[in-house]
């Protein structure tokens, strides 16, 4: 380190934490120390002792795992930042010379300040921040980036000072703790009621049948509440083993960032096989929902590719969480739903299931849809989810989220690929999601439910069918049934 550097690192690392630099004052202190006779020099002193980390701009922001803002709400934050005269800053992390941590930040037209710190935690930044504000004197609007991303999750607003979470991706906790079976505390809750009990015990029965039947089975997950029961009850029914079977993902490549991160957390902690299937061909045509709509867009991107997977993996029985309440084109469903070679199914060609006896045989080349939890409803899979403690993704529970509002939806802008029609306008709604699919076909509801029992008191209380934001069931009539005939799950 040169004389200059050591000096200047010296005099730095005096300064109490949480006291605001800048250029002006770092040139002051220089020029005190004999060391810059003008700014320009006290700039290059600066740059030469490697205080300064590289200057950041909105195309350069990344978050803490390096990945890229949602660039169609990071535009409408700053526009709104802009139109409310808040100073806005990008902000990083980067160590002094001397080592000690550093909150760093600057502004589109390159002023530059930094503050020191005593400790790399929340309640350090905070103070660097409102100090930071007190010496600008102005409302900031603050865009984190790097490292300082993951120790600002949990920062929230501050007076005179706004953080904008919802344009940086989701990231999901480290590690999911999932029930043990065969232990004291499988339920600490409470026990099932006798309702609950007995669906239990028939979908378990269901599991256990279609596997004894079946040469090779497999079960679909999509990382909703359905299929985190039915993975529940899966592992529970062939408990100690792993459930005899894999995982198959149907990938549209159109589902919720949150979906695919819980989709692999979930995985790696209860080290089953998981399967992905997406449509080539519609990856290379670019089928998406804003361009081709909601019908054609799920016909080719699931239908197609659910019919590809199991012929790619000869799959002779399926296993699924549709429920009967949902739908009522799934109300007519068995149990154990034969379909045909090309996978269609037929209504009329169905087979009586009395008495809770299930007919699986199958003719050459065909296949079995079964739904172990047919008959569940809303209410059961989230009580059951309650008391057995089951994970399930954070989508289900509410949060400021940036959406637009439609008259038939409100679409939650997931990423950059969203289309905004000519005037729309994103808002930070509190809302959370009854039914998960593909985001630009999935419309949240304005919910306050933050919890598990909150979400059970607002069903109780509520009186509008689950899917009643899926575009996917409403793009024309009887859509629905359409599908299910051409061998959507």
């Amino acid at each position: 380190m040169s004389q200059i550097t050591t000096v200047f690192a010296a005099a730095i690392s005096g300064l109490e934490a949480e006291q605001v630099w800048n250029t002006e004052r770092a040139y002051a202190h220089l020029n005190q120390c004999g060391q810059a006779d003008s700014k320009r020099t006290a700039e290059r002193r600066l740059n030469g002792c490697g205080l300064l980390p590289t200057e950041l701009s909105d195309v350069l922001l990344r978050d803490e795992k390096d990945r890229r803002l949602n660039t169609l709400v990071l535009a409408w934050a700053l526009e709104q930042a802009r139109k409310r005269r808040d100073r806005v800053l990008f902000a990083q992390l980067s160590p002094l010379p001397t080592g000690k941590p550093c909150l760093h930040a600057n502004d589109a037209r390159g002023a530059r300040f930094w503050v020191p710190l005593a400790t790399l935690d929340l309640p350090a930044l905070r103070n660097a921040f409102a100090a930071l504000q007190q010496n600008i004197g102005k409302p900031l609007a603050i865009f984190p980036h790097g490292a300082l991303v993951g120790l600002l999750h949990d920062a929230g607003d501050m007076p005179e000072i706004r953080f904008c979470p919802q344009a940086y991706l989701p990231v999901m906790s480290a590690g999911i703790e999932l029930p043990r079976f065969g232990t004291p505390a499988v339920r600490p809750l409470g026990e099932l009621s006798a309702h609950l009990k007995r669906l239990e015990a028939e979908s378990i029965h269901i599991l256990r049948e279609a596997v004894a039947e079946a040469r090779n089975p497999a079960m679909l997950y999509s990382s909703g509440k359905d299929s985190g029961v039915l993975l529940h009850l899966a592992r529970k029914a062939f408990y100690p083993s792993q459930p005899p079977f894999p995982l198959l993902h149907v990938d549209t490549g159109w589902d919720f960032q949150e979906m695919y991160l819980f989709r692999d957390l979930m995985m790696r902690e209860s080290g089953m096989e998981m399967l992905v299937h997406s449509n080539a061909q519609a990856i290379e045509k670019q089928i998406n929902p804003f361009d081709h709509g909601g019908g054609l867009f799920t016909d080719i991107t699931a239908t197609q590719a659910l019919c590809q997977a199991l012929e790619k993996h000869k799959f002779d029985m399926v296993l699924g969480g549709a429920r009967r309440d949902e739908q009522k084109s799934r109300a007519k469903e068995r149990i154990f739903s034969s379909r045909s070679a090309t996978h269609h199914w037929a209504p009329k060609s169905q087979r009586p299931e009395l008495w809770g006896l299930y007919n699986t045989r199958q003719q050459q080349n065909a296949s079995m849809r079964v739904f172990p939890l047919s008959n569940w409803t809303e209410l059961d899979i989230w009580h059951y989810i309650y008391l057995e403690r089951i994970p399930v993704v954070p989508l289900y529970f509410s949060k400021p989220r940036a959406v637009v509002v439609r008259p038939e939806m409100i679409r939650v802008v997931n990423d950059g690929r969203c289309r905004l029609l000519p005037g729309e306008q994103i808002q930070i709604r509190n809302v959370r999601f009854r039914s998960l699919g593909c985001y630009p076909l999935s419309g949240a509801i304005d919910s306050e439910a933050t919890s598990i029992e909150d979400v059970l008191m607002e069903l109780v209380n509520t009186h509008q069918p689950e899917r009643q934001g899926r575009l996917d069931d409403t793009d024309s009539a009887g859509s629905m049934e359409k599908r299910k005939r051409e061998g959507y799950f």
